[in-house]
C-alpha cells in the first residue's frame, strides 16, 4: 500500500467535519443546561463528606482487581445490599458504568436461539450489546406497542422457539419522552418475556421516592432495571438489579463482568450515600420538577416548544450547521448548551438538548430562555 498509514483516518475526520459532524471536547463553561447532574448531587458537601470519611478511614482509591479476584470491596457489597432494598429487587450487582452495563446484559443475558427486540431510540449501548450477543435483534418503532406484538408474532409464525426480551430506556435521553411501561408488561406477561428496562434518566428524579419509572415492577422475575450513578446520584458507575438468579448468572457468564477490575470503592460509598440522599432529601427532586414545569411554559410561551414533560426538553431544529451555529452562539452568551448532531439522533432531527438540573435557579432558566428566543429571531 502506496497510502500513508493515517491517511484514512485523516479522510474520515475530513468528511465529518464537511458534513459538520466533527466532534470536539469542550470545557464546562457557562450555567448548566447540559449536564445529567439533575439534582445537584455531584458537588453537594454531603457527598464530598461522605468520600472524604471513606477515605480517613482507609476506604483505597483502587478496587485492585476484578470482583472475583481481591476486588471485592466491602463498599461495593454494602451499596449492592442497599440498592436491592431501595429498589425492590431480589439482588443488585455494580458495574463501572451504564454503557458497560447495558451491553454486558444484552450480550449475556439473551441467548442463541433467542429474540432481542429493541425500541429505534434505545441508547447505543443497547444496541452495541444486541450486535455482539448471539441472538436474533430487531428494531422496531419508538413507543409503539403493537410494533413490538408484531414483531414477536412474525418471529413466532418464522419458528421461533426461544425467549422474548424487550429492551427500552423508561425515560429516553434524547427526546425527553417516556416509555409505555404498563403496556410493555402487559405485552411481555401476554408472551412470556423478559423486559430489560435503562431507568438511567428516571433514576433520583421520577418514580415513588426516585425510585424509576419502572418501581411498581421491579422484583418480577421477568424483569432487570439498570439504575446509573452518574446522572442523578452524582457519583458514577451503574446498578444492575433484578432477580437473583439472573444477577449469579451475571457473576458467573458475563465477560465484562469476570473480567474487568472492579469500580473504586469511593465510588460504591458516594453512591451509596446518593441513595440515602433521595430518601433524606426529597425536596431535591420537587424543586427540579418545579424548574421543568416553569422551563417548559417559558419555552412553550417565547420559542413556541413543545413540552417533553421530563427534565429533557429537545429543541429540534434539523438542519446540523444551524443547529451547532445556535449552541455556539448561546454557549457565547454563557449558557452551557450543546448540540446533539446524527448519527446520535436520526437525520433531519438536530436539536438542542436542553437538560434541567439543579445547578441552576428560574432566573437563570428565563434568562436562557430569552437568550434562545434571541438567537432563533436571527440564526
Amino acid at each position: 500500500m502506496n497510502e500513508p498509514p493515517l491517511a484514512r483516518y485523516e479522510a474520515t475526520l475530513q468528511r465529518l467535519a464537511r458534513k459538520d459532524r466533527l466532534r470536539a471536547m469542550a470545557p464546562r463553561v457557562g450555567f448548566d443546561f447540559s449536564s445529567n447532574d439533575y439534582l445537584g448531587l455531584a458537588a453537594s458537601k454531603r457527598l464530598g463528606d461522605a468520600v472524604a470519611a471513606a477515605i480517613q478511614r482507609g476506604t483505597p482509591v483502587g478496587a485492585t482487581g476484578s470482583r472475583l479476584l481481591r476486588g471485592n470491596a466491602p463498599e461495593h457489597e454494602a451499596l449492592e445490599s442497599d440498592a436491592a432494598a431501595f429498589f425492590g429487587a431480589e439482588r443488585a450487582l455494580f458495574f463501572g458504568s451504564g454503557y458497560i452495563a447495558n451491553f454486558a446484559l444484552l450480550s449475556t443475558l439473551v441467548k442463541k436461539g433467542d429474540l432481542l427486540i429493541l425500541d429505534e431510540l434505545a441508547h447505543a449501548s443497547m444496541h452495541e450489546g444486541a450486535r455482539a450477543g448471539r441472538a436474533e435483534f430487531r428494531l422496531v418503532a419508538h413507543n409503539d406497542i403493537d410494533a413490538f406484538e408484531d414483531a414477536i408474532r412474525r418471529w413466532r409464525a418464522e419458528g421461533g422457539i426461544g425467549r422474548i426480551w424487550i429492551a427500552v430506556e423508561s425515560l429516553y435521553s434524547m427526546d425527553g419522552d417516556c416509555a409505555p411501561m404498563e403496556s410493555l408488561i402487559e405485552l411481555a406477561d401476554r408472551h412470556e418475556a423478559f423486559i430489560l428496562v435503562d431507568e438511567a434518566h428516571a433514576t433520583g428524579v421520577w418514580g415513588p421516592g426516585g425510585r424509576g419509572l419502572a418501581a411498581s415492577f421491579e422484583g418480577r422475575d421477568n424483569i432487570m432495571a439498570l439504575h446509573t450513578c452518574g446522572k442523578a446520584l452524582g457519583a458514577s458507575g451503574a446498578l444492575v438489579t433484578g432477580p437473583r438468579v439472573l444477577c449469579e448468572y451475571i457473576v458467573n457468564r458475563c465477560r465484562p463482568f469476570i473480567y474487568a477490575t472492579a469500580p473504586s470503592p469511593l465510588m460504591a460509598v458516594a453512591a451509596r450515600e446518593a441513595l440515602a440522599m433521595l430518601v433524606d432529601e426529597p425536596m431535591r427532586r420537587v424543586e427540579l420538577h418545579e424548574h421543568v414545569a416553569f422551563a417548559s411554559r417559558q419555552l412553550a410561551e417565547h420559542c413556541g416548544a413543545k413540552p417533553s414533560g421530563s427534565q429533557i426538553q429537545p429543541f429540534v431544529i434539523g438542519d446540523v450547521a444551524r443547529t451547532m451555529a445556535i449552541a455556539a452562539a448561546l454557549q457565547a452568551r454563557g449558557f452551557d448548551l450543546r448540540g446533539i448532531r446524527p448519527p446520535t439522533v436520526p437525520e433531519g432531527t438536530s436539536r438542542l438538548r436542553i437538560s434541567l438540573t439543579l445547578n441552576v435557579g428560574e432566573a437563570d432558566i428565563a434568562a436562557m430562555v430569552e437568550t434562545l428566543a434571541e438567537v432563533l429571531a436571527t440564526a
